[in-house]
Parts: C-alpha cells; sequence; structure tokens
C-alpha cells in the first residue's frame, strides 16, 4: 500500500513539473490585423531553442504608404514576462516586454534610438496580439 502510495505521488510530482516546464513555451506567432484602428498590421514570433530566445516583429500599413519595419532581438524571461531589445529595418532600436495574457500577449515597445520617426506609430504600449492558430 506504501508503495502504491509513493508511487502515485511521484508520477503525480513528476506531471505537475512537466506542465510547469511546458508552460514555459513563449514559441509562437501572434498577430494584429486590426491595428492602429484596422489602418495596418501587426505581427510578431518568438522563437525559442532551449534558452536561447529570439522576437521579430513586422508593421505594415494596409494601404502600403509610409514606413513598414522589420525588426528582431535577444530575448530573456524574467519572471512572467520575456524582455527584449531589438533593432528595426530603419535603424531604429529599443526595448520590448511581453505578457501573457490567455492565449494572447500583451507587448509593449519602447523606441531608445529613433533614426527614423515614421516607424514610432507602430512601437506603442500594451498592445494585445492574439496567437495565430495554424490550420
Amino acid at each position: 500500500m506504501k508503495l502504491r502510495a509513493l508511487f502515485t505521488l511521484t508520477l503525480t510530482l513528476v506531471l505537475g513539473v512537466h506542465l510547469c516546464l511546458a508552460g514555459e513555451n513563449w514559441a509562437g506567432q501572434y498577430t494584429d490585423k486590426k491595428f492602429l484602428g484596422g489602418r495596418a498590421v501587426f505581427q510578431l514570433s518568438i522563437e525559442q531553442s532551449g534558452s536561447a530566445m529570439q522576437v521579430s516583429f513586422d508593421a505594415v500599413y494596409n494601404d502600403g504608404h509610409g514606413a513598414a519595419p522589420e525588426a528582431e532581438g535577444p530575448a530573456k524571461v524574467s519572471g512572467n514576462t520575456l524582455t527584449f531589445k531589438f533593432e528595426d529595418t530603419f535603424k531604429n532600436s529599443g526595448t520590448g516586454t511581453i505578457t501573457r495574457a490567455g492565449d494572447d500577449i500583451i507587448v509593449s515597445l519602447n523606441p531608445t534610438h529613433v533614426a527614423d520617426p515614421r516607424c514610432l506609430a507602430f512601437y506603442g504600449k500594451n498592445m494585445r496580439l492574439k496567437r495565430v492558430v495554424k490550420k
């Protein structure tokens, strides 16, 4: 009886740890297809290989006007938040944070060096992006 209880407890702990570690996977693709009041699209991708992580994102106005920045940079987990640095194709750079909101994420971008201000419209705070579900 004691052996069975010990086995059940061990199995429960192993499964619990496995489920907790599985929740640490940040990898995925996220988007807001009605960004800036429906005038633009913002897409973000998180890639994870072991402890190495990278964030990349791009944004574009639906009618094609203005700048369409693409950016990427290294990321790291800090508690329940993913923090990252980025540089875009217009030589703007900055930092960002990502927090989970269910299946979605909340992204905040803080430009620290602005080389081309046309991109600043895309770099906001508390932007909610939905996970892209592959069919």
